[in-house]
């Protein structure tokens, strides 16, 4: 059987990974710091744990051991993380690294984590320019982006057989940051409306988990250097992604569809980014690439995971141990309530 090893394997990316090859008869590996953090079915599907810090060269190699047909590297943030991964790259059929779209540029030198949102001509391509490659704290708005673009180099110029792909804002199971929450919240706290900023055209290209972990296989299969924009075969605006979610719940509201009139915040949602960024994924379409689903199909499995694992005690709560923080100040029912009733 293939054997594959996944780096960061206990998070959204490599759970999906683990479980779409594992499926498909292979040996996985799989690291991480805490046993706990690997889903119950991915293990006993017959995934192998190896305890190891993803900065600790030694134990990279002893997860590796003798090489692996495929690599995947989902937490790959720097340059000195890139040359920890070279060794095992160098033993390995195929390696893919997981990047991000936020390492793309508009003519302005614009980024997704600029104050300035970038405005790109129309879908994005992998010969969009990037960001100069950079040593900042790739936790920040400027080091995330540059960071990534110093990894993909290390990488691509070993000329080994390394594959970059560039998802938008990936969703699925299990994800540590579930924007859909924004939504979900709302539906079950039985909002009777939702606010949309923008009539809800706000779009920013989403990427399921699953269909990364398609991709993934295709890559293994055709091992190659190359650059992938990996993303969901449609782009939904902010209108599509609260009526998938909605419906999933069991839940209607009255959409209100606000304009530039309205104050600045209100309506706004994860989504929402103007002029809207679409990822050019015709590349991954020519080397193989089949989707699992659409947004509305993939998302499904994570809306329902939130509406069990979610708190009702005085309202509906995320999820222990999920970034709660990034929601803070999202659910001001009584701002809506304000306009609402200020403009009905």
């Amino acid at each position: 059987m293939p054997e594959a090893l996944i780096i960061g394997g206990t998070g959204l990316v490599g759970r999906a990974v683990a479980r779409r090859l594992l499926a498909d008869g292979w040996t996985v590996s799989v690291t991480g710091r805490d046993p706990a953090h690997l889903p119950s079915d991915v293990a006993a599907a017959g995934a192998r744990f190896v305890a190891a810090n993803r900065d600790d060269a030694e134990a990279l190699a002893a997860a590796a051991g003798v090489g692996a047909d495929l690599l995947v590297d989902c937490i790959c943030y720097t340059a000195a993380q890139a040359e920890l991964l070279l060794p095992l790259a160098r033993q390995a059929t195929s390696t893919v690294m997981i990047s991000t779209k936020a390492v793309y540029v508009d003519d302005a030198g614009r980024h997704t984590n600029s104050d300035i949102p970038p405005r790109f001509a129309g879908p994005v391509t992998e010969q969009q320019p990037t960001m100069a490659p950079g040593t900042m704290d790739y936790n920040s708005r400027e080091g995330y982006g540059a960071n990534k673009v110093a990894a993909e180099h290390v990488l691509l110029d070993s000329g080994l057989p390394v594959t970059v792909l560039r998802p938008s804002k990936i969703h699925g199971q299990g994800s540590p940051l579930p924007r859909e929450w924004h939504f979900v919240k709302r539906a079950l706290d039985r909002r009777p409306v939702v606010l949309l900023a923008a009539g809800g055209t706000g779009r920013d290209h989403t990427s399921a988990a699953s269909n990364l972990a398609a991709l993934v296989q295709v890559v293994a299969e055709r091992p190659g250097r190359r650059i992938l924009n990996a993303a969901d075969p449609d782009a939904p605006d902010g209108l599509a992604i609260s009526r998938a979610v909605a419906a999933v719940v069991g839940h209607e509201w009255r959409e209100v569809l606000l304009d530039e009139a309205a104050p600045r915040g209100l309506g706004e949602h994860p989504w929402h980014t103007l002029p809207p960024i679409v990822l050019d994924i015709g590349a991954a379409y020519a080397l193989g690439y089949q989707p699992v689903g659409d947004y509305a199909t993939t998302v499904a499995d994570s809306v329902r995971w939130l509406v069990e694992e979610s708190r009702m005690d005085g309202g509906a709560q995320l999820p222990p141990g999920l970034d709660a923080a990034s929601f803070r100040g999202r659910f001001d029912y009584a701002a809506e309530d304000d306009y609402l009733a200020r403009h009905s």
